[in-house]
């Protein structure tokens, strides 16, 4: 079965952009693309793209040839397989992009959009986005179709730290103490709750400099004192308990 579809990016990074600037005068800083042998600027339409195949030694590709080399279908999202979401391990996980039916494609998009939606699966698919096959899933979200692009797993490290072979011990009630905050803590999850305060806190001063007012650097908090792990856990517990109530 064949859908035509259209491809949208699904987020919208809103994280506060800064400019360079040039202290004397805040004139905007640009950056040129140079030769690295000569220094002198090169222009687009002089730039081609090397694969460095060796320390500073270089095969170039045109456009034809990565053309070439993407596998045929190009412009095709070719499910393969369906599975459980369960079984895909979120670091997985890259950028996500709503796929919009066209119009003589509606029926059979909304066909599979409920078959998604129904069986609680996702289908993993493999696309080529700008000259790259990816590995991706699709899953069915709120009526419409969400396309994940994903790591290989080749790409994914390991999490090997020399600190975690360190032989440590560990007693049984600090592990029941940790668990009963995880307890305390657990509730449905609402995104709607979560905010980048982060991102508030600088557009607030950044609204405050454009008014002229003085910005006051708040004071640092007093450094923790080293505590007993497990009395810690349960002062921790206490404050989830007292939240909890508070919430509840």
């Amino acid at each position: 079965m064949t859908i035509p579809v259209g491809l949208y990016t699904a987020t919208d990074n809103k994280t506060p952009r800064f400019r360079q600037l040039r202290k004397s005068d805040h004139s905007p800083i640009k950056y040129k693309r140079v030769a690295e042998v000569d220094g002198e600027e090169v222009s687009y339409d002089e730039i081609v793209k090397g694969y460095e195949f060796e320390k500073d030694r270089y095969v170039v590709f045109t456009d034809e040839d990565l053309e070439a080399a993407v596998p045929e279908g190009n412009k095709l999202v070719d499910v393969i397989q369906f599975v459980d979401e369960s079984e895909i391990d979120p670091m997985m996980y890259k950028k996500s992009y709503f796929l919009a039916p066209e119009k003589t494609g509606i029926k059979a998009y909304r066909i599979l959009e409920e078959a998604l939606e129904d069986k609680g699966r996702v289908g993993i698919a493999k696309v080529n986005i700008r000259e790259k096959q990816q590995l991706a899933t699709l899953r069915a979200k709120d009526g419409v179709i969400v396309m994940e692009t994903m790591f290989w797993p080749d790409e994914i490290r390991e999490g090997e730290f020399e600190e975690l072979d360190a032989d440590i011990e560990i007693r049984p009630e600090e592990v029941e103490m940790a668990g009963s905050i995880i307890d305390n803590l657990t509730k449905p999850f609402d995104a709607d709750e979560f905010e980048d305060k982060s991102r508030g806190v600088i557009e607030e001063l950044a609204a405050k400099k454009v008014a002229g007012e003085e910005i006051v650097a708040p004071s640092s908090p007093e450094p923790t004192k080293v505590v007993d792990l497990l009395e810690a856990l349960k002062a921790s517990v206490e404050a989830t308990k007292e939240k909890q109530a508070k919430a509840g």
